[in-house]
């Protein structure tokens, strides 16, 4: 039975989306907040998956517990899928969220609103001390707008319109958020790894 978790993440912003999804399962979740010397992990994998697995392993082994990590891209069809894994890091390696929003409504100025579909793609591993890896997967549809809108979320989401709802995620609360999202979706299917209880640890 897992009895505790540790978020493989140092964003904040992050961590506090991930702890409200999988916080009601009776699992203490940890942060790396209470691991100061954890190693920065290098995401250099060619895929989110790869990415995630990277982390959730470096961190069980640290840790010694089990670990969760996530990571997630952003893939606009005008831009040939770009920026895709790198969306964090779209400006460069220090960019801010509004660094990589601007960049990307320059790289889409002018394309209309048709050619401007979009996809969140979020994939989540657990890893445990053992080595042993499980995977998730979540998407979301939407469209890129041309201007920012909604003072909530973080990163893209002031700039991801969700059509069916004519708002960006950053014009939802927490709570609606966390009921499509491409994250939320990617760790339903987490916490539906974790009530399994994939093995004992």
């Amino acid at each position: 039975m897992i009895r505790e978790l540790v978020l493989a993440t140092r964003n904040r912003h992050k961590g506090e989306e991930l702890a409200a999804l999988l916080g009601d399962l009776g699992i203490t979740i940890r942060t790396l907040d209470e691991f100061p010397d954890a190693p920065e992990v290098v995401e250099d994998g060619d895929t989110c998956e790869a990415n995630a697995v990277k982390k959730a392993r470096a961190i069980a082994e640290f840790t010694g517990l089990p670990a969760v990590a996530d990571d997630t891209g952003l893939e606009v069809d005008a831009l040939g899928g770009r920026p895709g894994i790198y969306a964090a890091r779209y400006a460069g390696e220090d960019a801010t969220y509004e660094d990589n929003c601007r960049k990307l409504l320059r790289e889409l100025a002018g394309v209309p609103r048709e050619r401007r579909t979009a996809r969140f793609l979020t994939v989540a591993a657990i890893a445990l001390p053992s080595g042993e890896v499980r995977v998730a997967q979540g998407a979301l549809d939407g469209v890129i707008a041309e201007a920012a809108s909604g003072t909530l979320g973080f990163g893209y989401d002031p700039m991801f319109l969700i059509p069916e709802l004519g708002k960006t995620l950053a014009q939802l609360s927490a709570d609606q958020k966390n009921t499509i999202s491409h994250r939320a979706k990617a760790f339903f299917k987490m916490r539906e790894i974790l009530c399994a209880s994939m093995v004992n640890v």
